[in-house]
Parts: structure tokens; sequence; C-alpha cells
């Protein structure tokens, strides 16, 4: 089936694109939010967004205005990220979890002249702001609201329920998503009103072929751009539901969501994944049509076991990334090639190039270059991390692939992470993958380390299954698996236990955390 790129009118507002079209389309009674028993439909969250838009255009959010949010997955962060828009204001979402030096950070970064913080970030957030006195605050859920902040619910209860939209470009900016921050502090990629739309078009509703009967739920947080994305843009733009929770997710918490309101688009990510298919509750994950993955690599014994026992539950596995908002290289649904993050989505592009930028031949490894019209304008205020990353069109991203005669792309690892094992290129993504195929590995990690001469080495960090010890006598036999199942000097010279993995809060693997 043929495929043209979307192309979006010059005037264009992402809060129309949205929700106001879904309310001018006659959507207005279906459920937009749910939160525990509670929902909400189209037009009750339009009353909501239009409130939100006037409590910020009060306190001067207007045009490029950014305005840090610091909420949990719920109505108001649904309400206060469409009111943004609404105001011609531009996003900038992180984590309400943030120590105070974080949230120091952002405040000064962003340079916000408005912040919408859960009322449990007060005692970490509220002793800042006098170092920012351009910056006006909102608490949402206190009974009373520190000296110089408004509580959010008295700001929008003073506010009318009807207004127009800032009369935006589709190349205004309308927010930032953040990196993951794996090395020093995050980003912030700055993104148009036009980015987040292409990609809605050509991914959720092009390749997922997602649809008004939809229902979402995910683990990723709303204040992540993959869980912005496939738990408020993607079901909003379909008319879908979105199913909210601001819990931390646990594999039984998200059974019970599943469960409760029969889910059908489900966005997961590999640690998750391993959860849920090792809980050893009778779960009914029948109503779900499609499991996304993304984040970072699903082992293919993982995927084997999630399938046996939910064959239905199909799991695409893919790759975005905030420079490119979000997913552009995915498996599909009946199209899945184990072990690959599938094709590419229609109106994006990618090179597989080697260190002198030339492309590499079929089926050999190289850093991945990919463009669409969802990336990024720059980081902000990194001129020189800019520079290295955005070049013309191009995305230079710090994944290493390797591409097959039929279009699938194979993930090998990100270039920093490479070890150079007796003057040869090792992937740690291999020898991991190749350690959980044991019976006694639940997850595990793979960094290189000094021998002591000098020489880096693998060392495996592995966490083990109920019913293993680590002993030396489980050391050698990891060892002996990996020789016989990879070129053998990439097996692991050393083997370390632990009781889990350290992670990002986007549930990444923290491999500088391990050395």
């Amino acid at each position: 089936m043929s495929f043209e790129p979307p192309t979006f009118p010059e005037r264009f507002n992402l809060a129309h694109y949205y929700l106001d079209a879904r309310v001018e389309e006659g959507r207005g009674h279906r459920t937009a939010v749910a939160v525990g028993d509670e929902s909400w439909t189209y037009a009750q969250v339009q009353k909501r967004a239009n409130r939100a838009s006037h409590a910020l255009r009060a306190a001067g959010i207007g045009f490029d205005d950014r305005v840090l949010m610091l909420l949990f997955d719920g109505i108001e962060f649904v309400e206060c990220w469409f009111g943004i828009l609404k105001a011609g204001g531009a996003f900038c979402m992180a984590n309400p979890l943030g120590t105070a030096e974080d949230l120091a950070h952002l405040l000064e970064y962003t340079k916000c002249r408005a912040v919408v913080a859960d009322a449990s970030t007060m005692d970490r957030l509220a002793p800042l702001m006098a170092d920012h006195p351009r910056c006006r605050g909102f608490v949402v859920g206190a009974d009373e609201a520190p000296e110089g902040w408004t509580r959010w619910e008295d700001a929008l209860a003073d506010a009318s329920d009807a207004t127009d939209n800032a009369d935006t470009s589709r190349d205004d900016v309308a927010g930032w998503l953040f990196t993951s921050g794996t090395t020093g502090k995050p980003k912030g990629a700055v993104h148009f009103h036009r980015h987040f739309a292409f990609n809605t078009e050509c991914y959720a509703k092009h390749v997922l072929g997602l649809n008004e009967d939809d229902v979402f739920v995910s683990v990723s947080r709303l204040f992540f751009g993959y869980g912005t994305g496939t738990n408020l843009m993607f079901p909003f733009a379909v008319g879908g539901t979105a199913v909210l929770f601001p819990d931390k997710p646990t594999a039984d918490r998200l059974i019970d969501h599943i469960e409760k309101h029969q889910v059908t688009v489900l966005t997961n990510v590999p640690a998750m994944i391993r959860q849920m298919v090792d809980s050893e509750r009778d779960a009914n994950l029948g109503s779900i049509r499609i499991c996304l993955s993304a984040g970072e690599a699903l082992p293919a014994e993982l995927y084997e076991r999630w399938i046996a026992r939910w064959p239905k539950a199909e799991i695409l596995d893919g790759i975005g990334s905030a420079e490119m908002f979000h997913i552009y290289i995915t498996n599909r649904l009946g199209d899945v090639k184990l072990g690959s993050l599938g094709r590419l989505v229609p109106g994006y592009d990618a090179r597989i190039v080697d260190a002198s930028g030339k492309d590499v031949a079929v089926g050999e490894t190289g850093r991945l270059w990919v463009k669409g019209d969802s990336t990024a304008l720059c980081y902000w205020r990194r001129q020189e991390a800019s520079r290295a990353t955005f070049r013309g069109d191009w995305c230079i991203t710090a994944d290493l692939f390797r591409r097959d005669a039929d279009g699938y792309y194979f993930y090998e690892g990100r270039a920093d992470d490479m070890l150079k094992v007796r003057g040869q290129f090792v992937s740690p993504l291999e020898i991991e993958d190749c350690l959980a195929t044991h019976d006694a590995v639940r997850e595990c990690a793979v960094v290189g380390v000094d021998d002591g001469d000098g020489l880096v080495v693998p060392k495996a960090f592995v966490a083990l299954r109920d019913g293993f010890e680590g002993t030396d006598a489980l050391v050698t036999e990891l060892q002996e698996h990996a020789k016989t199942r990879l070129t053998r000097y990439k097996f692991p010279r050393l083997v370390a236990f632990v009781d889990a993995l350290p992670r990002n809060d986007r549930g990444k693997i923290m491999r500088r955390a391990l050395i």
C-alpha cells in the first residue's frame, strides 16, 4: 500500500489536532481518559484544558514561553499539557521524583516562566523558587499552597471553559523532550508542533492502525516522550481511551488495569515484559492486540516466552528517540522478524555508515543515521552536541545497526558501549543475549573492565532466577555456556552476581553504574 508522508497547514496547533478535532468530529461523548474508577469524555477534557489555558495565560504564559511540568500520570497532566499548547507555550516534562539538584538544574536550564508541580515535590522545589522570580508556581493536589504558589485547582476553578487556541505555526516550538541522560545532565530536544503530528500519522495511524476502539495503558510514564506519545497523543489522535495511573508500574498493577479496562494497546519495556512473564499470576491478557516494546533491546528468548504465554498479544519491538520524538523503525503485526527491530516506518529514511561517513554494505555494522519530519531542531543551549547530532536533515545516532537484504534492522549496541577485546570490537548485547538463554539468568548486563594489565575484558553482572545460587561452579557454567555459543574470545572473563541491575528513571540499564 502506497503512503504519502503527511503535510500540515501553516497555521497549526497540536491542541486542535489531538483534542478539539475529536469534539468537532462528534466524538465529544467518548471516553478520553480513565483514572481508577473515574473517567472524562473528550468534551470534558476540552473544557478542562481550556480552563488550564486561561490559568496559564493569566500567569503570563504566551508564545514560546516554557512551562515545566512535574506531574504524575493523571487528568491534571492531560489538562495542563493541552492548556500549555492552547496558550501557545512550550511544554517541558520531567520526573516529579527528581532530586532537589535535578529540579534546580531544570529550572535554570529551561528558564521556564511557570512550573506546574505535584504537591509531593514542594519540599525539594519550593525553596528553589527564590532564585527564579520570573517563574510562577502552581501546585497540584495540595490542601494549601506554599507562600508565592497557587493551587492548580483554584486557578482552574476561576477560569472560563471556553477559549480560542493560540494562533501558532506548524513550525512554532511545541515542547522539549529530554534525552535519557545516561551521561551528564539530560538535554532538551526542541520540537515543533508538526513533528509530533508527523510521527502520529506515519507510525500510530499508518503502521499500528490504531483506532477509536483501542484502549491504551503504559509502563512508560507520561513525562517520557515514549509514554506521552503512546498513552496521550496517539489515543487522542484516533478517539481512543487512555488509561492512566499515578503509581509506579508493577506487573500486578498493569495486569489489574489491563483486565479491568480491557486494554488493547500496551506500551511496554523489556524489563517489565520480563516481570510479567515471570509472574505466577494467572493473568488474562486476551484483550491485548499490540504490545509495544522500546527503550532497550528485547532478547529473543524473552519474546518467545511472552508469545508462548500470550500468543495473541503480539510484541512489536522498535526504536525511537527524544531527537526523533518517537518510533521510526519497528516490527509490524504479522511481520515480526525475531531478533530484529523491523523495518523503517514510512516517511523516514536511514543510513548505516562507517567512521568516515560512507554507507556500509548490507550485513555490515555501522552507525545509524535517520531522518524524517519529526527530527528535533537542536538541543537547547548545547551547541557542540547539536552540531554533532543534527547534520542537515539527518540525525546522527550513537546506535550501531546492521541491515539485511530484506530491509530489516538489527541493533548491535551503542557506539560508546562497544568493547575492544584482543583488538576486536565486541558488542555487550551479543554476550548478554547469549547468557540470557541460560536457565539461571533472569537478566544481565556486560561491561568492559581493566583486567589489571591494562587490557579490557568483558565482565557480566547477572541477576539470577529464584532457586539458583551465585556459586563459583555457576560462574564456570555460565562462561562455558558462552564459549560454546560465541566466538571464544567474547566469553565473559569475570562474572558478578547482583540482586538487580541499576536502571535510570526510563528503565534503561545504567551500565556505567556497574563499572
